[in-house]
């Protein structure tokens, strides 16, 4: 008897009945945008019994960002002391030839905000995307000389496919939820949210809502150490918890968060990614970072994670914040908070007044991916890994 047919008539799946249909070609995969009506008009328990697996998906900065590469040694041999990708300082303090750099990074000549506000305009981010974009890259590496690394100089253009090895590892992705962003001083404010126009003018936010993968999955259930994703047009892994994991967030009944929560740590192979899907960044008045196609397959084990797939943008809440003074000062107060439905219309509601608004998380490119990772499922180039259980849910 299967595992479909245990448990007093609930509907109860494993990994190996998905991947056998996946494998048979008889998988039913769905986005999340879809579930929401599969849930809606069947119940949880009808809705699990109909689908197999939720696709999702978020395409929107993310800073934690970056990849290790190894350069290759010269003849000559070096030791880098100090490396250079396009002028942007990459960390040499790993071995002889490897090296690591961050989205965030930028050319150690550039003003930053000395001119106030800084255009940001080639940083790290930007790096990555003409790797994976097939341009060259200016490597420039200092050595300081040892008997076994002499040569002290090197500098030459490469391209990503000649390096012997590019891994993006990115520390902290795929926030779940995060503030919506207001200014209520008298002046714009330049964040990593944006440009917020003073007096409470505008209102930015970033999530895909319920496209975003740890919406559809607020507990962690299915996601942890070892799962296969959909990362920068390629197949990565999640490998941990994202630095500032907050799974004690403050949470509503369906169980999403209201506030900043998880993050995942991910990684995948440079080489195999897309420009399409890694996009470097200039936030005026912030830096450089870049932008990330992330995706995460959910499988629907039971009614209860069909039920989490289920929840729509108007039962997804995050606070608004004011990032002029609170933000920055840790004050933790906010001035309301909006679902992701009224966030998506234009317009939400501050102080009493009418307040437009504008996502960083292109929604677009987040539906994009979601389909990208259902076909790739239907065509059985990717099944599922059960992982290793290790983002706890309090």
């Amino acid at each position: 008897m299967s595992a479909s047919e245990l448990s007093k008539g609930k509907c109860v799946k494993t990994y190996e009945e998905i991947n056998a249909k996946i494998r048979a070609g008889e998988v039913v995969v769905v986005t999340a945008e879809e579930m929401v009506g599969i849930v809606k008009k069947h119940g949880a328990e009808g809705a699990a019994r109909k689908v197999d697996v939720v696709t999702t998906g978020t395409f929107s900065p993310m800073c934690s960002s970056g990849a290790f590469i190894n350069f290759g040694h010269s003849n000559p041999t070096t030791k880098g002391w100090k490396v250079w990708l396009n002028d942007i300082p990459a960390y040499a303090g790993l071995a002889a030839v490897d090296i690591y750099i961050g989205a965030t990074e930028m050319p150690e000549d550039d003003p930053l905000n000395k001119v106030y506000p800084g255009e940001f305009r080639y940083g790290g981010g930007h790096v990555i995307e003409d790797l994976v974009a097939g341009r060259s890259v200016r490597l420039r590496v200092l050595g300081y000389g040892t008997d076994c690394y002499p040569h002290k100089l090197i500098e030459k253009d490469v391209f990503l496919k000649d390096l012997p090895f590019a891994l993006m590892v990115n520390p902290r992705n795929c926030y779940q939820n995060y503030n919506c962003a207001i200014n209520l001083s008298d002046r714009t404010i330049y964040t990593y949210m944006g440009t917020l126009k003073p007096h409470g003018r505008n209102a930015n936010y970033c999530s895909a809502g319920e496209l975003s993968p740890l919406m559809n999955d607020p507990f962690y259930r299915t996601i942890g150490l070892g799962t296969r994703i959909f990362l920068g047009g390629s197949i990565g892994y999640v490998t941990w918890q994202g630095t500032q994991h907050n799974p004690n967030a403050l949470r509503s009944e369906n169980g999403t968060t209201r506030r900043p929560a998880g993050t995942l740590m991910v990684q995948g192979d440079l080489k195999k990614m897309s420009s399409q899907w890694l996009k470097g960044v200039s936030m005026q008045g912030y830096g450089s970072t870049i932008a990330v196609g992330l995706g995460v397959p959910i499988p629907i084990l039971n009614a209860e994670m069909a039920a989490f797939t289920g929840v729509s943008d108007a039962d997804i809440y995050t606070q608004v914040v004011d990032y002029s003074y609170d933000y920055s000062h840790a004050v933790a107060r906010n001035y309301g908070e909006v679902s992701y439905a009224q966030l998506k219309s234009g317009e939400i509601e501050v102080n009493g007044k009418k307040v437009q608004t504008a996502p960083l998380s292109s929604v677009v490119k987040a539906r994009e991916i979601a389909e990208t990772l259902k076909k790739w499922i239907i065509e059985e180039a990717f099944t599922l890994v059960e992982p290793v259980r290790m983002l706890p849910d309090k």
